[in-house]
């Protein structure tokens, strides 16, 4: 691919920002489970065990190993190829069920002043729509992608930057706030876990990214203080403001900004709810669909899949394939879709801190533009944290339940699956050639 359809820092940290983040939407319901105090400590303590080491790891694994398919060939390389094929599953199984949040928070604010768009054919009609525009938008390729989304960034943080400023400025009312009446702090971990999860989706597209070695780095540290002050000030905000805590839900932020704004701020909200929906699942359908291309290169999916396009190089099957298989999701709700998420692509996570540890010990001569500090024990540590609260993921899905089973057995019966779809599969008989 030429330098000049090539991705740079800044819309680099944009998609990197709307696959994390895209705004503070989806921290309702962590507000909902937790209220404003614990909700702050939450957000402060997660980026510490789940994001920093997460990024930490990125920026070493994509400056030494720069190619498109990222996490999949880093663990293939580190683990050998049945691992790397066991990352791809999970990461794709995981954006199953992730990828049909982003349609389904779209129509949920779009339907606080369209209550006719709520529900029935109307709703899917709108989920479908915005599912077909992003494939349109990846046709067009990585750069595309990269610099819409900066444009997207500044509409989305608009309304936010007047709630941040009008709650912080106001005078709270005299009464104290009431106490959320039946707190689930392990159900608002995980539901932070989601919120800060998804540093690694860039990697896949190293080889559109320009000087990818030193760029991603960088864009790991922008990205990841953004995604932490797009989410700490704003909740400041409105504890600040005295809202109460124990209605927030799916969508509150329009409640938010109506109780602060009115309904010009509320409208604004809402406009950019829909905003952040529609650049988190474009970023990541960046992201997602460059994996059924290099699978299909390696033997495990069929070769159509490695098609691309011949003006934008766009994987145009593996973004049309994908894109049907998201919409297949979409009847599902959306803490059920959300827990899935966590616990598969947490353990693809997983993954690759144990291909990180590995490429350590098997390579130690790799060239690594960028490398942890502290030597193999700094790096083996920083594994710890993400480990323990995927346990905690773990242990919470057990109460979940999806239709006639709970969350962690339909987990338990697609990791088993990927394990049986690796011996089926014609790649799996082919020698190892990941160096």
């Amino acid at each position: 691919m030429s330098g000049s359809r090539k991705l740079t820092l800044l819309p680099l940290i944009a998609a990197t920002y709307f696959m994390v983040a895209g705004g503070p939407y989806g921290l309702e319901d962590l507000i909902g489970k937790a209220g404003y105090r614990a909700t702050l400590v939450i957000l402060l303590l997660t980026p510490l065990l789940w994001s920093i080491p997460t990024a930490l790891m990125v920026s070493e694994l994509t400056a030494a190993l720069p190619c498109e398919g990222g996490f999949y060939v880093w663990v293939r390389r580190g683990l050998g190829r049945f691992w790397g094929f066991q990352e791809s599953w999970l990461t794709l199984t995981g954006s199953v069920f992730e990828m049909a949040l982003y349609p389904t928070l779209f129509v949920a604010y779009l339907s606080r002043f369209a209550p006719q768009y709520a529900s029935g054919y109307r709703a899917v009609g709108l989920e479908l729509a915005l599912i077909g525009f992003c494939v349109g938008w990846n046709i067009l390729g990585a750069r595309a992608v990269g610099e819409g989304s900066i444009w997207l960034n500044a509409l989305l943080f608009s309304p936010f930057l007047a709630i941040i400023f009008i709650g912080a400025t106001r005078k709270p009312p005299v009464t104290a706030l009431v106490p959320v009446r039946h707190m689930d702090l392990a159900g608002g971990i995980v539901i932070a876990m989601w919120n800060y999860m998804g540093w690694d989706n860039l990697s896949t597209i190293a080889d559109e990214v320009d000087q990818p070695q030193t760029t991603y780095p960088l864009a790991m540290f922008g990205s990841v203080t953004l995604v932490i002050a797009s989410y700490l000030f704003p909740v400041m905000a409105v504890a600040a403001a005295r809202l109460d805590p124990g209605t927030w839900t799916t969508g509150s932020w329009v409640d938010a900004g109506q109780a602060l704004g009115g309904s010009i701020l509320a409208l604004a909200v809402t406009a950019a709810g829909m905003i952040g929906a529609l650049g988190s699942f474009g970023s990541l359908m960046l992201s997602f669909t460059r994996l059924p291309a290099v699978m299909a290169a390696d033997g495990f999916l069929p070769r159509a899949f490695t098609r691309h396009h011949p003006k934008t190089g766009a994987p145009w099957v593996a973004i049309v394939g994908c894109a049907v298989a998201w919409a297949a999701c979409l009847p599902l709700g959306f803490f059920r879709l959300l827990i899935l998420d966590v616990l598969l692509t947490g353990s693809s996570i997983l993954l690759e801190f144990g291909a990180l540890i590995a490429l350590r010990i098997r390579e130690p001569n790799l060239p690594r533009p960028y490398r942890i500090p502290g030597g193999i024990l700094a790096t083996i540590a920083i594994t710890v944290p993400p480990s323990a609260l995927l346990v905690l993921s773990l242990v919470r899905n057990q109460s979940e339940r999806v239709g006639t089973t709970n969350g962690l057995m339909i987990a338990i019966g697609v990791i088993l699956l990927g394990v049986l779809l690796y011996y089926a599969s014609p790649g799996s008989r082919r020698r190892n050639t990941s160096r």
